[in-house]
């Protein structure tokens, strides 16, 4: 085994080795389990629908009984963490791929919280085999010194206006870490950078997005002009949306489409 730890692979039922699939790993938030992230998301109907493999691993545990990922200073492993979940993540997908038939271009990483800020460490390191990621309620490197990818990667970030634990404008927060972390705008402008697009976003923008029970649609923050081949980076701002928000029975699948009309060039 490549990777040092147990990980849950979901091999979807229509699975063919002739044919490559699309592979997702999933990133849970602190606290929580990959378990527990997929149900809460409800993914499994979605990744079915589209034959996609999916992996769901758990991070290291604290002293608390907390599990985190290693993802960025502000986020959120404990002071004197040796974990490298960098490499550990990367070498899940190296052996998935020894498994089973995957398509290298589509590869994609998608986390909430803890999960959301690992899932922009993952394609900040490696985006030569990561297509595309969606972070949710998480957050980009505050160091751009951090993060210095090899290919563009298309991101999308997903994040309410009322989160009180990463908040949307960016702060930093005593519980997760110590250093601060960019808001949901700097993040995906960052991204944009980094992909080559124009910072100006795109107008018209998008339609909105109707991703929350009980919430208005959320808007949409699109940078997809002058892009690098597999640049673009989308924001989906949701107006009083919290950390743990209740997601439609829609938004699984708006995840998964995004993901999937960003493959590698």
């Amino acid at each position: 085994m490549l990777a040092s730890r147990p990980f849950n692979v979901r091999v979807p039922p229509r699975y063919d080795a002739a044919t490559p699939a699309p592979l997702l790993m999933l990133l849970h938030g602190y606290g929580v389990t990959g378990e527990v992230q997929f149900a809460y998301l409800r993914l499994a109907p979605v990744l079915d629908a589209h034959g996609i493999l999916a992996v769901y691993p758990d991070g290291t545990k604290n002293d608390l009984g907390k599990r985190y990922w290693k993802a960025t200073a502000a986020c959120c492993a404990p002071a004197g963490s040796k974990v490298d979940d960098s490499a550990y993540l990367s070498a899940i997908i190296a052996e998935v791929r020894s498994e089973y038939s995957v398509d290298s271009r589509r590869i994609y990483v998608m986390g909430h919280s803890n999960g959301g800020f690992m899932s922009f460490r993952m394609a900040c390191d490696h985006a030569d085999v990561i297509a595309a990621i969606v972070s949710l309620e998480g957050a980009a490197n505050a160091d751009p010194e951090k993060c210095k990818p090899s290919h563009p990667v298309a991101v999308l970030a997903v994040h309410g206006t009322a989160d009180q634990t990463i908040t949307y404008d960016g702060g930093r927060t005593t519980r997760v870490g110590s250093a601060p972390y960019p808001g949901a705008l700097a993040s995906v402008l960052a991204w944009a950078q980094l992909g080559q697009c124009a910072t100006t976003p795109d107008v018209p923008a998008p339609p909105d997005r109707d991703i929350q029970q009980g919430r208005p649609p959320a808007t949409v923050t699109s940078f997809s002009k002058e892009c690098a081949p597999g640049g673009h980076s989308e924001l989906w701002t949701q107006a009083d949306g919290v950390h743990i928000p209740a997601w439609n029975d829609t938004f699984a699948d708006q995840l998964v489409g995004f993901l999937l009309t960003h493959p590698k060039p």
